[in-house]
């Protein structure tokens, strides 16, 4: 907090232990003062003009402690919400992939998250609180002391039973908000789900909405149940702080004060109202200081969750300064590698294979052959449980892996499009105009120029319209165009496609192609599609079966072999020859 803004502490001691002075110069200097020159005879004016003194100066007081809960910490809270964040999300990005699949870390993430600039400050509002409130605490207890020592033993009994009431309730509180998490993050999802257009047609199209009116049900059902148990863990230690310990020290000290004026004329009006009036105060700080103390300890418990989260040593740490990758390739190789999702569930198994730098290389097979994992473990986005890949000789896990993963361009299958330009969307960086020869060639290779250019802003257009009523909403194909045009804009020695031309028609597939294999002179190409027409002109087909190579070699020698890629292409071929022959018969 310190190191993101200095004057947001700073302020916040001020303002804090000015909050605390007020209730003791008016609890006890105050009283004493006026009371005690009324007893003397003093006079009207002079008691008028300490009265106006005293109020002067808690004018300015006030308007200073107004200022800064008004409109300085607001604004401090918002530079900490941005440099906060900044550094959550930065961690969030540096993180390995495999986190973000673990719903235990991903529940620790999403604590950390909410609210954590409105905890922080809190943290530290209430880090002052203890403080001051303690030295105010000390000066009225000290008051009360002096005018009778037995008085005191009126404030142990609540200190104590704040405390430790205090501590459970917050404790059971902390305790419920950690049990809700899963439910609250499944709210979310439905919420999400409910207001994107991405979900519209299908939400329209089907009764998937019921279901996830189910789900949005049951997980309500579940913070209901979860607030239940806690219930009574919270509610019962807050009756017993706020009533019973309060109750003993100010109803108790008021008949005392009162015997000892009354029956034992031991002390005189002005200690009276001094007493009195410390003991509501007594009772503020007590309140505020344990309040304080109580929330402290239960922000702790976040700060700790948020610091566990912030010093997570990343597996595949994103900042990891290895070698520097050579930008022409020769050599990508898989030896032995295997790799699970889950520890009881392998996807790759053992593989091994070698792709010479400069090639076109198809990856073929089933769904859920292993294909995309493939992709990711060449990114290293996760890295092998056993074996190694080597790019250049050289195993990846050696190199600088923000270096590493510049010599790939890729368009991927589960693509996503940004609420930002189309020039920003290709480009997936800052632009400039000076980029927009680069953007234009990528979208003509691409095939959706035609389309881009007709539009009103051109490049400048904002895809989707979440943020722009005059943003675009394009076909799937001319999304996945956008996508495509990506991988064709950076200047990257090795481009991956993951099933480029799903969402398009036969021609524009072709077309399609057609401009990657031109992208592919001087590159290293791999290309993910079950469209085995699309494969013929690759100089390698891995045929990839439950993780591991099935077949390979070229689309001439595979379909010489007769086996399961043969019999695949055939199987396709059918549909093909199907509809040729029905345009036949047509004719």
């Amino acid at each position: 907090m310190w190191g993101i803004r200095k004057g947001a502490v700073l302020h916040s001691a001020i303002a804090k232990a000015f909050e605390y002075i007020a209730w003791v110069f008016y609890s006890y200097f105050f009283i004493r003062y006026v009371v005690g020159a009324i007893q003397d005879e003093r006079g009207f004016y002079h008691i008028l003009q300490f009265i106006l003194i005293s109020g002067g100066f808690f004018i300015i007081v006030a308007l200073y402690y107004s200022y800064i809960e008004g409109a300085y910490i607001p604004l401090a809270g918002t530079i900490i919400y941005q440099k906060l964040y900044r550094k959550l999300y930065e961690k969030a990005g540096n993180v390995e992939l495999r986190c973000f699949e673990d719903s235990s870390f991903y529940n620790r993430y999403t604590l950390a998250v909410d609210g954590a600039s409105d905890k922080l400050i809190l943290v530290i509002q209430n880090f002052f609180g203890i403080f001051t409130g303690g030295i105010a605490a000390i000066v009225v207890f000290s008051t009360m002391f002096m005018i009778d020592k037995f008085v005191v033993l009126f404030i142990v009994f609540p200190i104590v039973g704040n405390f430790l009431f205090g501590y459970l309730y917050h404790k059971a509180e902390y305790e419920r908000d950690k049990a809700m998490a899963p439910y609250k993050r499944r709210i979310d999802y439905v919420n999400r789900v409910m207001y994107l257009a991405d979900y519209s047609k299908e939400m329209r199209l089907s009764k998937v909405f019921h279901i996830l009116k189910n789900k949005y049900e049951e997980a309500l059902q579940g913070i209901i149940k979860t607030a239940d148990q806690y219930a009574l863990k919270i509610n019962v230690p807050t009756w017993i702080r706020n009533y019973l310990t309060f109750t003993v020290m100010f109803e108790g000290v008021l008949m005392y004060g009162a015997y000892r004026a009354i029956v034992g004329k031991s002390i005189d009006l002005a200690e009276l109202a001094v007493l009195s009036s410390t003991m509501v105060s007594a009772s503020w700080i007590l309140i505020r200081f344990t309040e304080s103390l109580m929330e402290c300890m239960k922000q702790g418990l976040f700060v700790e969750n948020l610091r566990t989260f912030l010093e997570y040593e990343e597996k595949l740490p994103e900042d990891y300064d290895g070698i520097m990758p050579a930008s022409e390739i020769s050599s990508i190789e898989f030896r032995n590698v295997s790799f699970s999702y889950k520890e009881d569930c392998k996807i790759i198994h053992n593989l091994s294979f070698y792709i010479e730098g400069n090639s076109r290389v198809a990856l073929v097979g089933h769904n859920g052959a292993g294909k995309t994992t493939i992709i990711k473990l060449l990114f290293r986005l996760y890295d092998p449980d056993e074996g190694e890949i080597l790019v250049n000789g050289i195993n990846i896990k050696e190199y600088n892996l923000k270096a590493y993963r510049s010599l790939f361009a890729a368009a991927f299958q589960d693509y996503k499009i940004f609420a930002l330009s189309i020039r920003e969307n290709v480009l997936m960086r800052e632009s400039s105009e000076e980029d927009d020869e680069k953007v234009v060639d990528a979208l003509i290779k691409a095939g959706v120029y035609d389309k881009i250019k007709s539009l009103p802003k051109g490049l400048d257009t904002i895809m989707t319209k979440e943020f722009d009523e005059e943003g675009v909403l394009l076909s799937g194909g001319e999304f996945q165009k956008i996508v495509v045009a990506r991988a064709f804009a950076k200047n990257a020695p090795i481009k991956v496609f993951d099933e480029p031309s799903s969402a398009l028609d036969p021609i524009a597939e072709c077309d399609l192609y057609d401009s990657i294999m031109k992208e592919s002179i001087d590159k290293t190409m791999i290309f993910i599609s079950h469209r085995l027409s699309s494969v013929r002109n690759a100089d390698m087909v891995f045929m990839l079966e439950n993780g591991t190579i099935l077949e390979q070699g070229t689309h001439k020698e595979l379909m010489a072999l007769n086996g399961s890629y043969a019999d695949m292409y055939h199987k396709q071929a059918k549909n093909y020859l199907a509809v040729e022959d029905l345009q036949e018969v047509i004719a």
